[in-house]
């Protein structure tokens, strides 16, 4: 088995929705999690998360953490020897995503409140950065904060842009298109 599908297998959807969903966390789309954002439906999350190609040991950024769904599957890719730094915006969904997290042992995630700035510049470079709401335009704050040879997988308006660092200044980029999110400005900035 892959590293991701034994992921969502270590790491149930179930245990990040609120109670009156989780008869629904079977139902391949995205379910309210509460302060209007969502939890994405799986089958995108898992193409997002081979896109990544996230890999043990890394050290990755997941931006608009929400519930800790993502954050729990990238701390399950990457092992104990692995770091994710999971950012949120809502101070509400920061609490539960760390409670979520910490409830299913994904215990080399940390997390923290959505500054100013987009990502988590203290802590880079990142080796593989993920997104989970929509930019309307990419945010070069996070190209900065990413490792040359990493990854940046980002949803920018309808499409999910997979972004290979070659060197400093120099990216490879490739459009998945046909995909709705919430907005990133509302999620984690």
């Amino acid at each position: 088995m892959d590293a991701i599908a034994e992921a969502f297998k270590s790491v149930p959807r179930v245990d990040f929705v609120p109670e009156w969903l989780k008869d629904h966390v079977n139902v391949d789309t995205a379910l309210p999690i509460g302060a209007g954002q969502t939890i994405s439906q799986p089958s995108t999350v898992r193409m997002m998360l081979e896109w990544l190609g996230a890999q043990p040991r890394d050290k990755v950024l997941d931006v608009g953490s929400g519930s800790g769904w993502t954050s729990a599957l990238l701390s399950n890719i990457i092992g104990s020897k692995g770091k994710v730094f999971a950012v949120e915006r809502i101070p509400k969904l920061l609490e539960q995503g760390r409670e979520n997290c910490k409830k299913v042992g994904a215990l080399n995630v940390q997390f923290f409140q959505a500054g100013k700035s987009f990502g988590l510049p203290l802590h880079a470079p990142y080796d593989r950065i993920l997104v989970s709401a929509a930019a309307q335009k990419l945010p070069i704050e996070l190209l900065d904060q990413l490792k040359v040879g990493g990854k940046l997988v980002i949803p920018i308006g309808h499409e999910i842009l997979e972004i290979s660092k070659i060197s400093d200044k120099d990216y490879e980029t490739k459009s998945h298109p046909g995909f709705i999110f919430v907005p990133l400005s509302l999620a984690c900035r």
